[in-house]
């Protein structure tokens, strides 16, 4: 077997990339998880290994939609764990979720970042819509019927959600929105939009007001598809809104209430974020290490050695970092969000450290295709950047710091 196939063997053999990634779980971030949390990561990893691995690459290459290999993940059950069991859920922790997310990362971010995206357009129903919303709408996301998407980011608003433009209008049937959205993921094949808007420019934040779109609607138009570095077996497209009519009863929470809305949901998705980090990192780290040894034996050249040594660390202190702060939401339910930050930009960073440190030490064979590895430093790019980039996770750390420095007066 030569070097350009040795990772290519673990995707299409799933008891080679099962018995690889069971080798390199670690101890130390075991003991975070209790029993049923390393039973949900067993069952997310067979499936990844049976149903995701295996059509990643043709996925990335061929800038394939991953349907197959969410709908394989929604069909074992594995798509709702934070869920409660009356929408279709499992009702597990949120270290249950980071530990699955983490695992579908690993075999493929793309299918990692759709599984997300159907969490994320789920939750803010779950928190703030009713009941009769709640039941239309999150049993067919989590079991795949449907797809959703998130509709925050616009051309000249992004991690400011108090700056949007997109308006929404009252009449007296509900609201109309009229507006745009750029970088949505799943956008153009959504069916459930959870769509921020404002109701009044001026107010900033208490204007932010969150609805429940249905992708049917009138007056809603969706964008090609954008071209990506990464992620290539996910998609984004631009959202259009013109005049679309949004009944009452669709509103999550209250006018200008959905600025809480976003609070309350940022923390699952830089949980989800954070995961993709580690996941991509160790993939990564097993790709490469699958490699050298294929060309080595399992003798490594002393440089070689050391530098995976270093990584292998970097990758356990990432997966201590997620499973602590995951551990902390689910006791507390409100981590700080220098905590948060803390998580997200860490994690997010290692991934992308991790992918170019290992196409360092692959030499000549870092930029091959076949290794994946490559794959895993385009797909880590965005992580560093959606759910609120890098740099303003290091401007909420520093506040927190400032906070707490304050305290001590």
């Amino acid at each position: 077997m030569t070097i350009a196939t040795a990772a290519l063997d673990i995707d299409r053999d799933p008891q080679a990339y099962l018995a690889l990634h069971q080798a390199l779980d670690e101890s130390a971030a075991d003991a975070l998880l209790d029993e049923r949390e390393r039973t949900v990561r067993a069952a997310v990893r067979d499936v990844v290994a049976h149903e995701v691995a295996p059509r990643a690459a043709a996925a990335d290459r061929d800038h394939v939609f991953v349907h197959e290999s969410y709908q394989a993940l929604a069909k074992a059950g594995l798509a709702g764990l934070i869920f409660p069991e009356r929408l279709g859920g499992t009702g597990d922790t949120h270290t249950a979720y980071a530990a699955a997310m983490e695992e579908i990362s690993a075999g493929c971010a793309a299918t990692a970042l759709v599984y997300m995206t159907q969490m994320h357009a789920a939750y803010p129903i779950m928190i703030a819509g009713s009941d009769e919303l709640a039941g239309r709408y999150i049993p067919g996301l989590l079991c795949g019927e449907t797809y959703g998407a998130l509709g925050i980011t616009e051309p000249n608003a992004g991690s400011d959600v108090a700056s949007l433009r997109t308006v929404a209008t009252p009449h007296p049937d509900g609201y109309r929105l009229s507006g745009a959205k750029t970088f949505i993921t799943t956008g153009d094949k959504a069916d459930v939009i959870i769509c921020f808007a404002t109701i009044d420019r001026s107010l900033g934040r208490d204007g932010v007001t969150a609805f429940v779109l249905d992708g049917r609607w009138p007056g809603l138009s969706r964008g090609t598809p954008l071209a990506k570095l990464g992620m290539h077996g996910s998609t984004t497209a631009e959202l259009f809104f013109d005049e679309v009519e949004v009944p009452a009863n669709h509103l999550l929470g209250k006018p200008g209430g959905g600025w809480r809305v976003v609070l309350n949901s940022v923390i699952k998705s830089r949980i989800s974020a954070a995961a993709q980090g580690v996941g991509i990192a160790r993939a990564a780290y097993a790709r490469t290490l699958r490699a050298l040894t294929r060309l080595h034996g399992s003798r490594l050249p002393d440089e070689q050695a050391f530098a995976l040594a270093t990584l292998r660390g970097q990758v356990l202190q990432g997966r201590l970092l997620l499973f602590s702060v995951a551990r902390q939401v689910d006791r507390s339910g409100t981590p700080s969000a220098g905590q948060i930050g803390m998580m997200k930009q860490s994690c997010t960073d290692l991934g992308w450290h991790a992918a170019r440190e290992a196409m360092r030490i692959l030499g000549p064979y870092g930029d091959l295709a076949e290794l994946g590895v490559e794959r895993c430093l385009r797909d880590a790019k965005v992580t560093q950047i959606y759910d609120g980039t890098n740099e303003v996770q290091r401007l909420l750390i520093a506040r927190d710091t400032a906070r707490t420095l304050g305290g001590l007066r």
